[in-house]
């Protein structure tokens, strides 16, 4: 019998969009989930109904506590379409970079971490929030909790569906 002839077993369907599907879900879900259990804990105010409604806070401003399931709903959205791009940047950079799918682990930490960086100290300074003020919460979601929950999963999603 030759190698030809031999079943090979089926590979997973590889590329871009269960890449960037499944790693922008799991960093989305991963995030929020994170901000409604720490927020909380710090802060009897912070629901998970008001905490959607402050994302889409850059936008609108204060009034998006106002617009009631409108902000909400828009509020997924918005952290929907955040995961997805940064899954989509993480690929992007992958197909450049080899390095960055051969060792998802440390660069998916690395990557949350520029990821809550880049959100902090520049979408939100320059969205209606403003620069943003830290505290207990933002430092175990941002440095501690971005790393593992939102640049891991994009990474290990990435690497799984890289051919």
């Amino acid at each position: 019998m030759t190698a030809a002839a031999i079943p090979q077993p089926q590979s997973r369907a590889g590329g871009a969009i269960p890449a960037i599907f499944w790693g922008g879900l799991g960093a989305a879900i991963g995030d929020i989930a994170q901000a409604f259990v720490v927020f909380r804990y710090f802060s009897a105010s912070a629901t998970p109904f008001r905490i959607l409604q402050s994302i889409p806070r850059g936008i609108f401003g204060a009034r998006t506590f106002q617009m009631g399931w409108t902000s909400a709903c828009l509020g997924i959205v918005l952290h929907l379409t955040i995961g997805f791009t940064a899954a989509a940047v993480y690929y992007a950079a992958s197909r450049k970079m080899r390095v960055l799918v051969e060792r998802p682990v440390i660069f998916g930490l690395i990557y949350g971490e520029l990821v809550f960086l880049f959100m902090y100290f520049v979408v939100m300074p320059l969205s209606a929030i403003g620069f943003p003020k830290f505290g207990i919460a933002t430092y175990i979601t941002g440095p501690i909790g971005h790393t593992v929950l939102v640049g891991l999963p994009i990474a290990l999603m990435t690497r799984r569906y890289s051919r």
